[in-house]
């Protein structure tokens, strides 16, 4: 325990951190008296395993019942007690540290994306069963930051905000074709032809989400108007009135972000308008966690504002409007982890106790992300010319 006290006594300062170690022995961190947190190692290797590589085997022991949280706490309230000493703000010195070199530099050469990799990447984490998004999404299978308008907006309505924000945005027509790239399950495309009435082409690389976005449309009578295809973007030839794309950037890596806007801008039409929603870091150029990239998000990162304008500029385009969506995500994946609780039984059931405890786990890190290490949500409007929508922002909430 040597090495992980002396980090752990630095690193204390708000909130009180109990840890029993396989020996019995009771070792405390005290900052404040609450938070009042006690954890269980249940190996003598897990002190020496999260001294060093931290980000990785953090999760890793919680999933292999290793690491376990005592009482009623959960193992959101142990996350939440180290993101918040460890939360982005002037002058703490704590702020993301931890980790190893090697591990940041897998996470590096794990942004390049090529297509064949993409699809690779897309499976690991989408294929997975539909019947375990059906225990924790709202019904339309929105899998991004919903909008929570009001405090007690349930999910399935600030879902519904979302897409009206984004379909405003879009300054849509029933005559215009638009381009959904990474389309999901297809409840946006489907939201924007019933809204508009407008011609919509979704391209996703999931096997599982292509297939259940045709039967939707189908099942809606609507297979003349919104087309799901399964392809990559960068395969597009075609031009649109309108591209959207809603929690797919993450997963382009950063050695392709001007090949994506590229491909935004080579798809608009001259009068065309793009908005594109994304995770982002308030906090400036960052790494994804190795444990997210192994269980996860393979090849996934969360841009900062200062990696993605200048490509955007690069790439011709007018950065039209943008909004920054600050804790709605937070709420979003609190909902989800709820949900998933509610669920916790077919979850293991559907796979097994380790995998509940990494979809815990992979929940609780992410709301803890957006609540104290400066995480966000980035939407951009994006137009080739100055004047292509109105000069203020009126139209978006009306």
């Amino acid at each position: 325990m040597f090495l992980l006290s002396f980090f752990l006594k630095r690193l204390i300062r708000e909130g009180t951190l109990h840890i029993i170690d396989s020996t019995g022995q009771k070792h405390s961190y005290v900052g404040t008296a609450s938070p009042e947190i006690t954890i269980t190692f249940h190996h003598k290797m897990v002190p020496l395993r999260l001294f060093f590589w931290p980000d990785l085997k953090a999760g890793e022991a919680y999933m292999e019942g290793s690491l376990t949280v005592e009482g009623d706490k959960g193992i959101y309230d142990f996350l939440s007690l180290i993101t918040k000493n460890m939360e982005w703000r002037k002058g703490n010195a704590m702020h993301l540290t931890g980790g190893d070199p090697y591990s940041r530099f897998k996470s590096w050469i794990a942004q390049i994306n090529p297509a064949g990799r993409s699809q690779k990447n897309v499976a690991h984490h989408y294929d997975l069963s539909g019947g375990l998004y059906d225990l924790f999404l709202d019904a339309d299978r929105q899998y991004s930051c919903a909008y929570f308008r009001k405090e007690d907006d349930t999910l399935e309505q600030a879902q519904e905000n979302k897409k009206n924000i984004i379909a405003a945005k879009l300054l849509l027509e029933a005559h215009h074709e638009v381009l959904d790239i990474g389309c999901g399950w297809g409840g946006l495309a489907l939201h924007l032809n019933k809204l508009s009435g407008a011609d919509v082409t979704g391209v996703t690389l999931s096997q599982e989400q292509h297939h259940l976005a045709q039967k939707r449309a189908a099942d809606a009578g609507v297979t003349d108007k919104v087309h799901i295809n399964f392809q990559d973007y960068r395969g597009l030839d075609k031009k649109f009135d309108r591209v959207v794309s809603v929690g797919m950037f993450e997963h382009v890596g950063r050695r392709q972000y001007q090949t994506y806007f590229d491909k935004v801008y080579d798809s608009l039409k001259d009068d065309g308008v793009a908005l594109i929603h994304t995770i982002g870091r308030a906090d400036g150029p960052g790494s994804t966690d190795p444990w997210t990239i192994k269980y996860i998000f393979p090849g996934g990162y969360a841009p900062s504002l200062s990696e993605i304008s200048p490509i955007i500029e690069k790439a011709g385009l007018y950065i039209t409007d943008m909004d920054v969506w600050r804790l709605h995500y937070a709420e979003t994946l609190k909902e989800w982890r709820r949900r998933t609780f509610e669920n916790k039984q077919a979850i293991i059931d559907l796979y097994d106790e380790t995998f509940f405890r990494m979809w815990d786990f992979y929940l609780s890190s992410a709301e803890c992300a957006f609540r104290n290490l400066g995480h966000v949500v980035f939407q951009f409007q994006l137009a080739k010319k100055v004047d292509t929508v109105p000069l203020t922002r009126d139209y978006i909430y009306k």
